[in-house]
């Protein structure tokens, strides 16, 4: 039977591309998120809740 090549591959070259992993974007898509977020809560909180009277449902 012939052998692979693949089978003596280095340890170190697991992915094949040789790219390291980078957190920077990973980070950014986060606190982008976090911005929308905190924005989506801004405008619930002070446009819908205290632009009018309370209700209370039940």
């Amino acid at each position: 039977m012939a052998r692979s090549e693949t089978a003596h591959a280095d340890a170190d070259d697991v992915g094949g591309d040789g790219e390291e992993f980078d957190p920077i974007g990973t980070l950014t898509l986060i606190g982008i998120y976090f911005v929308i977020l905190v924005l989506a809560w801004v405008y619930i909180y002070f446009v819908e809740f205290l632009g009018r009277d309370l209700v209370v449902v039940g």
